[in-house]
Parts: structure tokens; C-alpha cells; sequence
């Protein structure tokens, strides 16, 4: 009797020598020092423009940052922590979970953006307590009244 694998994704032969996993390891530490100089590059190039750059360099900056930092992510997760030897319905078990709750990081700080807007706007006890009255600013004088005129009263 021939024995046959469950499911073409079942199968434990794909290991690896350790020569070759040290290999690959290397090979990953060197780029992900390689993509955090480059971050660190951009950080300080933008901390040297501060308020000089349009805000779309900068912003195209910071994307370019957070793409860095996700390829940064996908390598250790799938050198260091094997993930990348996984058989896909295993990887789908721990990626789609992280991609809900990014999404639900992202809405609950929408969500407090928009009740700090919204409270500035509706809220007139908010509105009262923190916004500053007439002359009492730094900026602002206070009103001074026209000295009289001597010999008119």
C-alpha cells in the first residue's frame, strides 16, 4: 500500500540545511540593516528640511518610511519566524488577523479625530472653557479708553 500525502500542501520535506538557513538568515540581516540605514536616512534628511519641504515631499517621505518598514515586517516574519516555510492556509491563519486589527487600529483613531472635531464644534460648555476670551490672550491689548480732554468734563 502507497501512502499519499492528505493534501498537496501537506508535506514536511521542504527543510532546509543548516548551512543554507544560516546563508539565508545572513543574507536577511544584511537587508533589513540596509533597509533601517535607509530609514534612518530619510528620518534625518527630513528632521534637516523641517518646515522647509513642501508637505508633499515630505509626506511622499513618510510613505516611502512606512513601505520600508513593512517589508521589514514580512522578512522577519517569514525568515525568523518561519512563517515563510508555512503551508498557506497556516500563513492566512496569523496574516489575516493582523490585517483586522490594523483595520481596527485605523477606525478607532478616525473615529477620535472626528469626536475631537466634532466636540470643538457642538459642544458650547467645551467650547467656553477652553477658547480664550477677549484680552486675555497673549497677542491681544486690552481695550483702552480715550483719556479726557483737560477742561472737558
Amino acid at each position: 500500500m502507497d501512502h499519499q500525502p492528505a493534501s498537496s500542501e501537506i508535506t514536511f520535506e521542504h527543510h532546509i540545511s543548516d548551512a543554507e538557513f544560516k546563508k539565508r538568515v545572513k543574507n536577511t540581516t544584511i537587508l533589513l540593516s540596509i533597509i533601517t540605514i535607509i530609514e534612518l536616512g530619510i528620518g534625518l534628511l527630513l528632521y534637516a528640511w523641517h518646515g522647509s519641504a513642501s508637505p508633499l515631499l515630505v509626506l511622499m517621505f513618510k510613505g516611502a518610511v512606512c513601505i520600508l518598514t513593512l517589508a521589514k515586517a514580512y522578512y522577519i516574519v517569514a525568515v525568523f519566524m518561519h512563517l515563510g516555510d508555512e503551508i498557506r492556509n497556516m500563513i492566512m491563519t496569523i496574516v489575516v488577523p493582523l490585517l483586522l486589527f490594523i483595520w481596527f487600529i485605523a477606525a478607532f483613531i478616525i473615529d477620535g479625530n472626528s469626536y475631537k472635531n466634532l466636540r470643538n464644534t457642538y459642544d458650547l460648555h467645551f467650547k467656553e472653557t477652553t477658547t480664550p476670551k477677549e484680552g486675555h490672550d497673549a497677542h491681544s491689548k486690552p481695550a483702552e479708553t480715550p483719556a479726557p480732554e483737560p477742561g472737558k468734563q
